[in-house]
């Protein structure tokens, strides 16, 4: 049996199992058997596009599918579209739809969550608020306002009935996964890790009250290094709720709009190097860091500072992994692969007399190589993660989920690199690698 036949037979099985648990539960039938009758309605188009010729529409039947089934669904596509190297590209590629085309839900939703979640109405708290949002995402939708004292904040409200609706999707997303995790060819993508990589991610993203004490921890964090060019905006706790986030407006453009940056004449090169040396002391002296810096959470404001937005998913290390993730950095940034198997093996929980780190060296050399290499511009985004996940799991290694977050960050920083500085070289430029080796020893002293 081919691998095509395998996953169709999986996604078979996997269906049956859901109709059977949607017909014998009565807790959360509904929703069981709406995604059964989904899945087997883009079974049905996917098998008929193939017995027609017509080949790769699976990434687009699928992420159709996605967007059915609703908010939970379509934030997973919204994972699957950041994680490349993790998923195939031209599924990554497909989900990247799913970034800027989530449907609002209506005003008077809006108006009524902020009615039950301040316990008053909205005119009491705010003299004005925009009806149309300013973006909507899977979770949430946020909404322009004005404070009765004239300030502008923005509002993120959640959507209605969202944190049932996840409860139920998780529960047919877990049963999937194990399904899949028998499948050969499931082995790097790791279903069951994803899926509960995924569900860790998504109940801390449904209590707003999380994201703002972690907007807390890190303006403090920067209050603290006398960083006072890097902010995340700050909450209005009074006003917040699990459901509702209150905060100050940013005014700015994304990190990634060189056009924009170039017409205020801000130097792009300066700017990262701001917003990367503030993650690094987050990480490095705090154990604490944001987890998803993509080029929309990471702003150039118009007052000239660094802000990072949306702290819904952060790490945080033990000082033990902490230690163990920036000895890992400084190994990669010199090139000192013997050391880095040494780091990786620890990570990995792997007993070191069952590794032979010789032959771990040479294919963490071939997998980082390029990174390293003068020629940025070869670096294959989607082929780094996976290169090294290959790697770990070739030598009995299961990196930690922390672990890949830092790697992807990484890997960001870099493509914004590739945008502001070209000839900037975030994996060895000695500014970098300088500070991230000061942090590393001032953190080893405080922990002496």
């Amino acid at each position: 049996m081919d691998r095509a036949a395998q996953a169709s037979l999986a996604v078979v099985i996997a269906v049956g199992v859901l109709l059977l648990l949607a017909l014998a539960s009565s807790r959360n039938a509904r929703r069981m058997a709406a995604t059964t009758w989904v899945a087997l309605r883009a079974l049905g188009a996917a098998v008929g596009a193939r017995l027609a010729g017509r080949r790769n529409v699976g990434p687009e039947i699928m992420r159709h599918a996605f967007e059915e089934l609703g908010p939970t669904y379509i934030k997973l596509g919204q994972l699957v579209a950041s994680s490349e190297g993790l998923f195939p590209e031209r599924y990554c590629e497909e989900f990247r739809k799913c970034l800027d085309q989530v449907r609002p839900f209506g005003f008077a939703d809006v108006e009524r969550i902020l009615r039950e979640e301040l316990g008053r109405d909205p005119a009491e708290v705010f003299s004005s608020i925009e009806s149309a949002p300013l973006a909507s995402a899977s979770i949430a939708q946020v909404h322009v306002a004005r404070l009765l004292d004239g300030q502008e904040v923005v509002i993120k409200v959640q959507r209605p009935q969202i944190a049932t609706l996840v409860e139920a999707d998780l529960r047919v997303l877990k049963l999937v996964a194990r399904i899949m995790a028998a499948l050969p060819i499931a082995e790097l993508a790791n279903p069951v890790g994803v899926v509960q990589d995924f569900e860790s991610n998504i109940r801390e993203e449904l209590d707003f009250r999380r994201e703002s004490a972690n907007q807390a921890e890190f303006n403090r964090i920067m209050v603290e290094h006398g960083q006072t060019q890097v902010a995340a905006p700050k909450s209005r706790d009074d006003l917040s709720s699990q459901r509702v986030l209150v905060m100050e407006r940013f005014f700015g453009c994304r990190v990634d709009d060189v056009e924009k940056l170039r017409a205020k004449g801000v130097d792009g090169e300066e700017k990262l190097l701001l917003g990367m040396r503030a993650w690094f002391q987050c990480m490095i002296l705090h154990g604490f860091f944001h987890g998803d810096v993509h080029a929309g959470n990471l702003m150039a404001l118009d007052d000239g500072r660094i802000g990072f937005l949306d702290f819904g998913i952060v790490g945080r290390f033990e000082r033990e992994r902490r230690e163990q993730v920036t000895d890992y950095l400084l190994a990669f940034a010199s090139g000192d692969f013997r050391k880095l198997a040494e780091v990786m093996v620890a990570m990995g929980s792997v007993e070191r007399d069952k590794v032979d780190l010789d032959k771990l060296s040479a294919d963490l050399a071939t997998a980082y190589g390029p990174m390293l290499n003068s020629e940025l511009s070869a670096i294959k985004y989607a082929e780094v993660i996976p290169a090294i996940m290959r790697t770990g799991i070739r030598h009995g290694m299961r990196l930690p989920r922390e672990f890949i977050l830092v790697v992807k960050q990484m890997l960001y920083f870099d493509r914004y690199a590739k945008l502001l500085a070209p000839k900037l070289n975030v994996f060895q430029d000695p500014r970098i690698v300088s500070a991230l080796a000061a942090d590393v020893m001032q953190a080893r002293m405080q922990a002496a």
